[in-house]
């Protein structure tokens, strides 16, 4: 099988030296550890601690085999990113890979999609923020904290890459530690007060076992996973190249699913309140962790836990916001957006203004939500289908790259495995709420008008020779 060079518009994709950021390029300074931090921070370590108590309602009490059968869930579109990172080593994740496997016009759809999901994501972190900071101090305002938190982190991403990512380590690390003396308190209480149900209960649920419940709240639980993708927006920005970029969206992803697993195993082994206690008191389920955390181990972890939850939650929205100024730097180098967000700083080597106005959309995002009681539900709503309709693409995509354009394919991995994601991700998108999948339909809708708009003054030219690589890379 020949290999080729495979090359982004900075030069081969292994290391290379940074270069001035003074002609539209982004600098190769981020490692390997680098790369997992903005992804786990993006996905949060105690992504499932809000989710839980619906989690264990829906699922009959299997929670901890919902988080297995995400992860697995999850896998595949995980695998799709590895394959397209490897072929199109470019900022701008699925902007670039439907480019390249479907054509300019599913490109620009795929971009736009994702968006919805890399604009208001953060929105909702920064929100999560606010509300845990206004619990702990409740005679500042909630949106003040929240404003509080995007002017700061948007400072650090402003800083520069290396910059952000350092602090982001930082607090990923604080994150972490707090799980782990979850998960130590945890075991100390099991071994001394025994658990609240069966060992396997977490497993097999609580009385008859129901794969459809589970399957449902798998639907619910995927988006606990939303973030690590956003590894591949820095694919430029690599020391080690897309292999290394490849690496780590696969250690993320399997990081997520062991540390969501055990906590969740961990969390209704020691819940006072059972599944169908839950599922009869809707109200609860929210803050159902702590509850159980409260109960089981005492204040001092509640607190410690919230207070981890909402110094992780800026920095998830960081993460996020970092992202999606790379999409919106993409978009527009690749004159899909205004060309003035295709600026890179060249004292910090980021695309600047494209941060900026990303962290403009979520911050008004963030602080109207933060301003109404029924705020965080309305944007919460929207947030994942912009994702998902992305992920779809990116499974096409990889079809598209290596069965049609650059046939032959190897079959299981270019075709079978990708059509069984997108089977998956459609799946999901059905499960979605109906307010979410409306939301999604206006946007899409919105995307298809922009882009006639754009054809209709500048037709689409020959094939980018950006995206003229070894069609076996990867």
């Amino acid at each position: 099988m020949t290999r080729g060079t495979t090359r982004g518009p900075t030069g081969p994709s292994g290391p290379s030296a940074p270069t001035p950021a003074d002609d539209g390029t982004l600098r190769r300074s981020l490692s390997f550890r680098d790369l997992v931090v903005y992804g786990l921070l993006f996905i949060a370590p105690m992504a499932p601690v809000g989710v839980f108590g619906a989690l264990n309602a829906k699922s009959h009490g299997a929670v901890a085999l919902v988080y297995v059968f995400a992860t697995a869930a999850m896998a595949f579109t995980a695998y799709s990113y590895t394959q397209m990172v490897r072929v199109v080593p470019q900022a701008g994740s699925v902007f670039a890979y439907a480019r390249a496997g479907l054509g300019e016009g599913p490109g620009f759809i795929a971009g736009w999609m994702a968006m919805l999901d890399y604009l208001l994501i953060p929105a909702v972190a920064y929100l999560f923020s606010g509300i845990a900071l206004h619990a702990l101090v409740p005679s500042v305002s909630q949106w003040v904290w929240t404003t509080i938190a995007v002017v700061v982190t948007t400072g650090l991403n402003l800083w520069g890459v290396r910059a952000a990512a350092t602090v982001g380590f930082l607090v990923l690390a604080l994150e972490i530690v707090v799980l782990m003396i979850f998960v130590v308190s945890a075991a100390v209480v099991l071994a001394t007060d025994g658990a609240q149900r069966s060992w396997a209960a977490p497993f097999t649920g609580e009385g008859a076992f129901s794969l459809g419940a589970v399957l449902g709240a798998v639907s619910v639980a995927v988006l606990s996973y939303l973030g690590f993708d956003a590894i591949a927006s820095f694919a430029e920005e690599a020391a080690g190249g897309s292999a290394k970029v490849a690496r780590a969206v696969l250690f993320c992803l399997v990081m997520a699913g062991v540390l969501f697993i055990l906590q969740t195993y961990l969390a209704s082994l020691l819940a006072p309140m059972s599944a169908a206690e839950l599922a009869a008191k809707p109200a609860e389920q929210g803050s159902a962790f702590y509850d159980t955390v409260d109960a089981a181990v005492g204040g001092w972890l509640h607190d410690l836990v919230a207070v981890s939850k909402a110094v992780g939650a800026a920095f998830a929205a960081l993460a996020g916001q970092a992202a999606a100024g790379r999409l919106l730097f993409a978009m527009a180098r690749d004159r899909r957006l205004p060309g003035p967000l295709s600026k890179v700083d060249a004292r910090s080597g980021v695309p600047q203004r494209a941060l900026l106005l990303a962290a403009a959309i979520t911050l008004v995002a963030a602080v109207w939500a933060a301003r109404r009681d029924d705020g965080l539900d309305r944007l919460v709503s929207v947030v994942d289908i912009g994702a998902l309709t992305a992920f779809a693409l990116l499974h096409l995509s990889v079809v598209g790259w290596f069965a049609v354009r650059h046939g032959p394919p190897d079959v299981v991995r270019h075709v079978v495995v990708p059509l069984l994601g997108l089977a998956v991700t459609i799946a999901v998108i059905v499960e979605a709420a109906g307010s979410a999948q409306l939301v999604g339909a206006g946007w899409l809708a919105a995307g298809l008008l922009v882009l006639a708009a754009q054809y209709s003054r500048r037709p689409p030219g020959p094939p980018d020779s950006r995206f003229v690589l070894n069609r076996r890379t990867g």
